[in-house]
C-alpha cells in the first residue's frame, strides 16, 4: 500500500540528508579549519548557496513542475567578481550530489557517481528557488541552513524543507546535524533527520535514513514546563518570555538554541514550549523558518499557533504576514499558555498607556 506523499517524503529526505553532509563538510573545511583565503566569502554564504543547489537540484529532477521558495538567487554568483565563489560552490555541490547511493536514494534524482552538474545547471537550480509563493497549487520552501550564527559555532543549525499544497503544509523534513540523537546523552552521536507527513505522523531518523523513530509530544505537567528559545535575542522578545514563564509559575531554565532544532526538541520532549514573539514593528516571519517545524507539531500530536490563537497561514507568500508570534506546545499545556501569553500582552498595553 503506497500512503500520499510516499516518493516526496523520500525525495525530501534524501535532499536534506545531502545537504546536511555538505554543510557539515563546509564547517570542517572552512569554519573549524579557518582555510577561508581573503577572497573567500563567509562559511554560511558557501553553505547557503551550495546547499541551496544540491536540495533544488534534487527536487527538479523528481518533481520538475514544482516550484521552490527559497532564500538565495545565483545573481552575485552571475558576476565576474562572484567568479571565486561560484567555483567553491560547484565543487562543494558537486561532491555531494556524486556520492554514492545511500537508503532510498534513486539516480534519476540526479544523485551518484558520474552525475557532476555545470556550474551554469547549479547556477539555475540555485535560481529555481525564487518562486513568490502563494495559496494555490504545490510548491516547495527551503532554508539551506537556518540558524547562521549556530553553525558558525559549531552548535546547533537545521536544514529545513517543506511541500505545501494549496498553502497547506503537507510534507516537512528538518536535518539536525550537531543534534544528539539522544537528548539524555548530549556527548553520544550527534546528527538526526526530523520528518512529519500530514495524517502520517513523525518519526526521527539517524542521518543515513536508518533506526526511523516514531515522535510523540509528551504530556507535561507544570512542575515540568519549560521554554525552547532563540539564543539571539534579536530573534524573540526574552523579556516577554520571562512574564510568561512567571504567570505559568514556570521555574525550570529555559532551552536556548538557534534555528528550528527547537520544533524538534519540543517534537521529543527536550523541552515544552517554543515560544516566539516579535521584537519589532514591522518585522515578517518568512514561510521557510516554520513550514517544516509547523507540521512536525502538528504530528507530534502538539498546537501551533500565533498569540491570538489562529493557526499559521503559509499560503500569503515569502511571509507568513502580519507579526502574532507563534506558540507552540503539546495540546494538554497550549491553552494555558496562550491564556498566560495574551495576559502578559494585556499588561503591556496597560503599562504603554501609564
Amino acid at each position: 500500500m503506497s500512503f500520499p506523499y510516499s516518493t516526496e517524503k523520500q525525495v525530501a529526505l534524501t535532499a536534506v540528508r545531502r545537504a546536511c553532509a555538505l554543510t557539515s563538510s563546509v564547517f570542517n573545511k572552512l569554519v573549524r579549519n579557518e582555510t577561508l583565503t581573503k577572497d573567500d566569502k563567509s562559511p554560511v554564504t558557501v553553505g547557503d548557496y551550495s546547499a541551496q543547489a544540491v536540495v533544488n537540484t534534487v527536487l527538479s529532477r523528481a518533481f520538475p513542475a514544482d516550484p521552490i521558495v527559497g532564500e538565495e538567487d545565483a545573481n552575485e554568483l552571475r558576476q565576474k567578481s562572484g567568479e571565486a565563489l561560484k567555483h567553491r560552490i560547484v565543487e562543494l555541490a558537486n561532491e555531494a550530489l556524486t556520492a554514492d547511493l545511500g537508503i532510498g536514494e534513486m539516480a534519476e534524482w540526479g544523485l551518484g557517481p558520474g552525475q557532476e552538474r555545470t556550474p551554469e545547471e547549479l547556477m539555475d537550480a540555485i535560481d529555481h528557488g525564487s518562486d513568490p509563493g502563494g495559496p494555490l497549487g504545490r510548491r516547495w520552501t527551503l532554508d539551506p541552513i537556518d540558524g547562521t550564527k549556530g553553525f558558525l559555532r559549531g552548535e546547533q543549525y537545521a536544514v529545513c524543507l517543506a511541500l505545501m499544497v494549496d498553502g497547506e503544509v503537507v510534507l516537512g523534513v528538518i536535518g539536525c546535524p550537531n543534534l544528539p540523537v539522544n537528548n539524555a546523552e548530549p556527548d553520544g552521536q550527534k546528527g538526526c533527520i526530523f520528518v512529519a507527513v500530514k495524517g502520517q505522523g513523525a518519526e526521527q531518523t539517524a542521518l543515513s535514513g536508518a533506526n526511523p523513530t516514531p515522535l510523540t509530544i509528551p504530556a507535561v505537567t507544570p512542575g515540568t514546563l519549560n521554554f525552547l528559545e532563540s539564543v539571539e535575542a534579536a530573534h524573540s522578545d526574552l523579556e516577554f518570555n520571562n512574564r510568561v514563564s512567571e504567570l505559568l509559575n514556570i521555574t525550570r531554565a529555559p532551552k536556548r538554541m538557534d534555528s528550528q532544532a527547537k520544533y524538534c526538541c519540543l517534537a521529543r520532549g527536550d523541552g515544552s514550549v517554543y515560544l516566539r514573539m516579535p521584537t519589532r514593528a514591522g518585522y515578517k516571519e518568512k514561510i521557510w523558518d516554520h513550514a517544516p517545524g509547523f507540521v512536525l507539531v502538528r504530528e507530534c500530536g502538539g498546537i501551533i499557533t500565533d498569540s491570538r490563537g489562529q493557526p499559521l497561514d503559509f499560503g500569503l507568500g515569502r511571509t507568513l504576514g502580519e507579526n502574532y508570534g507563534v506558540i507552540a506546545a503539546g495540546k494538554d499545556v497550549h491553552a494555558d499558555v496562550l491564556a498566560a501569553v495574551q495576559k502578559a500582552q494585556a499588561e503591556e498595553k496597560e503599562k504603554s498607556k501609564a
